[in-house]
């Protein structure tokens, strides 16, 4: 088993395996324990119940990002005189 440090074990206590939480709950929750000194990324999955091998259950979409990608887009143009 490996050893916790000091962060973990403050933050241990305040998440309840057995517990379900709402996404807003969670949310905020992540934010609380998280230990790392930079920004983590949190996956989200979802099962749906569609199977993929029929055309008419395919799932598409797109989702657009508050301060999109954060990518900053320059463009040059030369034009001959």
């Amino acid at each position: 088993m490996a050893k916790l440090t000091k962060k973990r074990k403050a933050v241990e206590g305040k998440v309840d395996a057995d517990k379900l939480y709402s996404l807003t709950e969670a949310m905020s929750l992540v934010k609380e324990v998280n230990t790392t000194k930079f920004n983590a990324s949190v996956d989200v999955h979802v099962r749906l119940g569609v199977d993929p091998r029929k055309a008419d259950q395919a799932l598409r979409g797109t989702v657009s990002l508050p301060h999109g990608t954060g990518k900053t887009k320059r463009v040059l143009v030369f034009l001959p005189s």
